[in-house]
């Protein structure tokens, strides 16, 4: 099945969504530190997205009971929010969505809590750069895997592996369109063909470690399996014409 392509007017109807979820990110990021808790942000993100116009559209999907994903350190991604204080030395990923007039935007962000490790920085770094090479290959004529393809070269010459039990997504009017395999293969000139009017998430998640994950008693929360971290970066993205336009930015 195929993604659905969107007008361009449709698009900027999403790209509303992706600009509220772009100010709560940077708000998140002002009262992220140590003896935060995740729960607190959870409750902050639900009302800045509320008091915006805009709804957490996460909340309700499929039964999960949070405003907010906040996985912290080897928690790869899905974690619910709890009532532990974030420490020094620690990294919590917020994955959230917006929706505004019934239109979707996905992003997610990894957050050092405090002055991070050399080790970590570099995690972040890395993760961080996968996404750019990733959003890159996001151009009419291209294929899903040559995106999934550059984020693992990105991370692999790092010295670093890509969680490939989760990968991006079509986003619009639906949360999740159809699922596709951008970083499960990895592999250039594989996938659908990019097309002008669709609108996607790149999401590259990097660990240190094994990819291997697990999922916890909840359902959702999903762990790396030898207990190393992960970082996530993640944005909604368009292919236009003149190449891809980051809206949740």
């Amino acid at each position: 099945m195929a993604m659905e392509l969107k007008s361009k007017d449709e698009i900027r109807s999403i790209r509303k969504a992706g600009q509220i979820l772009a100010a709560c990110h940077k708000a998140i990021a002002k009262r992220i530190a140590p003896g935060v808790t995740t729960l607190e942000l959870d409750r902050f993100a639900e009302r800045f997205l509320l008091e915006r116009g805009a709804v957490p559209a996460q909340k309700g999907y499929k039964g999960y009971p949070y405003a907010i994903c906040a996985s912290v350190n080897e928690v790869v991604c899905h974690g619910f929010p709890d009532m532990v204080p974030l420490s020094q030395g620690d990294i919590v990923t917020i994955d959230l969505v917006a929706e505004v007039n019934g239109w979707k935007a996905d992003s997610a962000w990894t957050y050092a809590i405090g002055t991070p490790t050399r080790d970590t920085a570099r995690l972040l770094r890395v993760a961080k750069l996968a996404l750019s090479r990733g959003i890159a290959e996001a151009v009419p004529g291209k294929r899903l895997g040559d995106i999934g393809h550059a984020i693992q070269q990105c991370a692999e010459q790092s010295g670093y592996k890509v969680i490939t039990s989760f990968v991006g997504h079509g986003i619009g009017r639906l949360l999740h369109e159809p699922e596709q395999p951008q970083a499960s293969e990895g592999r250039a000139g594989r996938g659908e063909r990019l097309r002008e009017g669709m609108v996607i998430t790149i999401e590259p998640i990097v660990t240190i470690g094994d990819a291997s994950v697990y999922i916890g008693m909840d359902g959702w929360t999903a762990r790396t399996l030898d207990g190393s971290l992960s970082a996530q970066f993640e944005h909604t993205v368009a292919i236009t014409e003149t190449g891809p336009v980051v809206l949740t930015r």
